[in-house]
């Protein structure tokens, strides 16, 4: 029987709480804990939902750490099913880059020392664990990160945590009536990403930030598994974007909207002077919707209650207050400290392909639909629920998830196989070429710049280095690894769609 599409914005989901700001943990020479624990958290009236977060019950603490140091970290699994912590965007050995065959078991601790030597940037972590990544996310286990270069020159940015300085974790979630998250392992919600009809910001859905009346930074992080965003301010003020994925760029750039794709983070500096009260939006994701997807219609994803412009939705207010202090009046013209590309002449060209394929059984192993946690069944995806069929713990709680369809280069993700062989320091030129829909294309352990995009130059200067970018079509990235990688635990690179990844569009290499 053919399971129809069913909208996910299932329950009238108020929003305008204030902004949450997630607790600031600076690392230093004491070890660090991170705690993945089970929760209750209130994003309904009325309503406990059932969470997973690191040191808390949904999301987890922003960490700030400091060039030139080791941050010793403890990671300890307080649940029933194996977890990892992947320092996303951190320039790590692979040993410790917290990658699927690093698994922490339930009840174990994992105690990385992480050798930060990288320009300031706004990283993230979340958990890695192979076919179960995409449910983990979703249920809250990832959390952001600040590195700051205590030798570089001061950009002259906002600078003061939760004041004029705000992480913000942007995300889409589905609720059922009585608050439990929803999550559904249908082929459609596989083939194209999982996509929700409520939108949330640090876990309060649709916040509004008390923000001071001038300059105000954005740390910007999509932590969708598939949604794309696209940003602009209702009444179509001018931003400045100061930094990409891997830091700074090299001056502002002036901008009325921007894109932003699952993993891809940017800050952001607006202006509130005026004191008027203001709602970022977004514009509708339309990835994957051109053409017949797999022979069958291809239905657009559940669209949030609109505001603004027809398909537009709100991601969050802003309501300057005039009391809060600005550190910063003006941006200025350039950053002498921001990354710079000196990664000279690829020695070899790469080619990957990122496959879409009509492969047979796109459901979990074991039963049909599939994704609760505590019931499952056909169709599922709440935590904590019945279904039809099935029977026994499904969603994050069962290994498997759904058969291998997507691929690179032909071949789905084996943890037993190594697909590429990289030489530390040596500069590489990689053809990346999407197909059917846009891709968010990602490599671990280190930054890359974007050279072309469907053969059109991309400056560095407006993209700056990246360790995430969108691939719609083909693109050229040029890139060099510094850290080492063993065939034991190897690196990867990946669709950041995390259905994708999960389902086989993820590959493996070395760096001697």
């Amino acid at each position: 029987m053919a399971l129809p599409y069913v909208s996910r914005r299932l329950w009238a989901a108020e929003g305008g709480a204030p902004l949450p700001i997630p607790p600031l943990v600076e690392t230093g020479s004491d070890p660090v804990t991170l705690e993945a624990i089970a929760g209750n958290s209130q994003f309904l009236s009325g309503a406990k939902t059932p969470t997973m977060g690191y040191s808390q019950p949904y999301l987890g603490p922003v960490l700030r750490m400091r060039r030139g140091s080791s941050p010793r970290m403890r990671v300890v699994n307080r649940l029933s099913e194996p977890v990892t912590a992947h320092w996303h965007g951190l320039h790590v050995p692979a040993v410790v880059d917290g990658g699927p065959k690093i698994e922490i078991a339930p009840g174990k601790t994992w105690q990385p020392d992480l050798p930060v030597d990288q320009p300031a940037a706004t990283l993230w972590y979340h958990s890695h664990v192979h076919n179960q990544t995409a449910e983990q996310v979703y249920h809250g286990l990832s959390g952001l990160i600040i590195v700051d270069d205590p030798d570089a020159p001061d950009p002259g940015l906002p600078k003061t945590y939760g004041v004029d300085d705000i992480a913000m974790v942007i995300q889409d979630r589905a609720f059922g009536s009585d608050g439990a998250l929803l999550y559904s392992k249908r082929r459609h919600d596989q083939i194209h990403g999982f996509r929700a009809g409520t939108i949330l910001v640090n876990g309060a859905i649709r916040p509004t930030a008390s923000v001071p009346a001038g300059l105000v930074r954005l740390r910007l992080l999509n932590g969708s598994n598939a949604r794309i965003y696209h940003l602009r301010f209702a009444d179509d003020r001018t931003f400045h974007q100061v930094a990409s994925d891997a830091g700074l760029l090299p001056k502002p750039v002036a901008l009325t909207s921007v894109t932003l794709a699952p993993a891809e983070r940017i800050e952001i500096v607006a202006d509130f002077k005026d004191g008027q009260p203001v709602a970022l939006l977004s514009g509708p994701d339309r990835n994957g919707q051109m053409g017949g997807m797999m022979r069958g219609h291809s239905p657009a994803p559940p669209a949030p209650a609109g505001e603004g412009r027809e398909g537009e939705f709100k991601i969050l207010g802003f309501a300057p207050d005039k009391q809060k202090p600005t550190a910063v009046t003006q941006l200025p013209d350039t950053f002498p400290g921001a990354p710079k590309p000196d990664l000279g002449e690829p020695v070899r060209t790469r080619s990957l392909q990122l496959d879409m394929g009509g492969g047979r059984g796109m459901m979990g192993r074991g039963g049909r639909g599939g994704g609760r946690m505590g019931g499952g069944g056909m169709g599922g995806g709440r935590m904590g629920g019945g279904g039809m069929g099935g029977g026994g713990m499904r969603g994050p709680h069962r290994r498997g998830g759904p058969a291998a369809f997507l691929a690179i280069n032909g071949r789905s993700y084996s943890p037993d196989r190594v697909d590429l062989e990289l030489r530390r320091g040596e500069t590489e030129l990689w053809e990346v070429s999407a197909s059917m829909m846009a891709h968010p294309f990602h490599v671990h352990g280190t930054a890359f710049q974007v050279l072309t995009s469907n053969g059109d130059k991309v400056p560095y200067e407006t993209t700056g280095l990246k360790d995430t970018f969108l691939v719609e079509g083909q693109a050229q990235i040029l890139l060099r690894v510094d850290r080492p990688a063993a065939e034991s635990i190897p690196f990867l690179y990946h669709c950041h769609i995390l259905e994708h990844e999960d389902a086989g569009m993820m590959g493996q290499f070395t760096v001697i």
